[in-house]
C-alpha cells in the first residue's frame, strides 16, 4: 500500500436543500447520524447546521448541513462510499438537495 493510501482522509461534505428551513435542515442531520454514523474506519464523525453570524469575507454560507468525516485510510473511505448504509442515505434523501459539494483531502 503506498504511502498516500494509508493517510487518513477528511470528507467533508456540504448539502444545500431545496426547502431551506431549520425542521428540513433537523431532519437530514438525524438522517445523516441514523445512515452514516458508525461505518468501519471512521474515526471521527460530525453533522450539524449551518452556524449564525458567521459573517467573515471567507465564509461561505451557502449551505444548510455540513457532513465531516475522517476515514483511518483511503480503503476506509471507499468502503463507506459503496456500502449500503451510505447508498441507501443518498436514494432516501437526493431529492432534497439542491447542490451537494463534497471536500475529500488526504490528512498529512
Amino acid at each position: 500500500m503506498s504511502e498516500t493510501a494509508q493517510r487518513p482522509v477528511s470528507h467533508s461534505v456540504y448539502f444545500k436543500l431545496n426547502e431551506r428551513t431549520p425542521e428540513a435542515a433537523e431532519a437530514l442531520v438525524a438522517e445523516c447520524k441514523e445512515k452514516l454514523d458508525g461505518h468501519p474506519g471512521v474515526l471521527a464523525f460530525n453533522v450539524g447546521v449551518l452556524g449564525t453570524g458567521f459573517d467573515r469575507p471567507v465564509n461561505d454560507n451557502d449551505f444548510d448541513v455540513a457532513l465531516y468525516l475522517l476515514f483511518e485510510n483511503r480503503a476506509a473511505h471507499d468502503m463507506y462510499q459503496v456500502s449500503d448504509r451510505h447508498q441507501s442515505y443518498i436514494s432516501t434523501n437526493k431529492e432534497k438537495w439542491a447542490q451537494v459539494r463534497v471536500f475529500d483531502a488526504e490528512v498529512v
